[in-house]
């Protein structure tokens, strides 16, 4: 997780963000620190960022922005396909945005009434631990 001011854009945290994930490994072993497939989206299709994830040989299912898409058939180039497997593989998306909606569900995450970074990460931290143990239980 990440704090960033609010007049901060997504995508371009999208490098720090995937640099600081650590996940454990099954038995032993240093922890993984790249994923196999980033999946974002529309908000994250930058040059920069696709630029980024080829660097790292990370698979990207990202889908373009209408704008881009309109651009891309006015100039010739190499054009991203998204077919039926990335879209199959896009309808895992939602899980990540009903998480952050239910996040959102605590008032002063949604609305960021913290001024401290720290007290606000700290909510969100407990927050998150709170709603992972209520759904652990059932």
């Amino acid at each position: 997780m990440m704090i960033t001011a609010g007049n901060i854009n997504d995508t371009t945290m999208m490098s720090a963000v995937l640099e600081n994930i650590r996940v454990p490994r099954d038995g032993k072993g240093r922890p993984r620190t790249r994923p196999d497939r980033v999946l974002a989206d529309k908000g994250y299709p930058s040059r920069a960022n696709r630029a980024w994830l080829r660097d790292r040989r990370i698979a990207a299912t990202i889908p373009e922005r209408d704008d881009q898409i309109a651009h891309r058939r006015k100039k010739p180039g190499r054009p991203i396909a998204f077919g039926d497997k990335q879209k199959e593989r896009y309808k895992g998306r939602n899980v990540v945005e009903r998480r952050f909606n239910r996040l959102k569900q605590w008032r002063g995450i949604a609305m960021r009434s913290e001024k401290l970074a720290r007290n606000y990460r700290a909510a969100v931290s407990l927050a998150a631990a709170l709603i992972w143990i209520k759904t652990d239980l059932r």
